[in-house]
């Protein structure tokens, strides 16, 4: 079970590794092994499966968000704690409100994202 305290500390330091465009620091929340599933990966032409499984791939990804978006600020709404999960709740670019479900690894680092979008 992943607590409140640990759910506020981790949202918040993951927002602010966003906010502040830190890619290493980004991918520093993320497992070497993992299954990131987002709308964006196709938009942005990463893949066409629209899930990435290599941090490689990740990287790549991340990066060309922060180049495209160089005023990138996520604003943070709320954060919800679950077994070995969390869901962060959040403005993202464009004004887009987005939920990011995160579950994560023995090592404390995250090994499976669905994140979803508004319209």
């Amino acid at each position: 079970m992943i607590t409140a305290a640990f759910a506020n500390d981790f949202a918040r330091e993951w927002i602010d590794s966003w906010n502040g465009h830190d890619l290493d620091e980004i991918l520093g929340h993320y497992a070497d092994n993992l299954k990131f599933y987002s709308p964006l990966i196709k938009q942005l032409g990463i893949n066409d499966e629209g899930v990435i499984t290599e941090k490689e791939v990740l990287k790549a990804y991340f990066s060309k968000g922060l180049t495209l978006y160089p005023d990138l600020h996520f604003e943070f709404h709320e954060v919800l704690a679950g077994t070995g999960s969390v869901v962060i709740y959040y403005t993202s670019i464009n004004g887009r409100k987005s939920a990011e479900l995160m579950e994560f690894d023995e090592n404390g680092k995250i090994n499976l994202v669905r994140a979803h979008y508004s319209s």
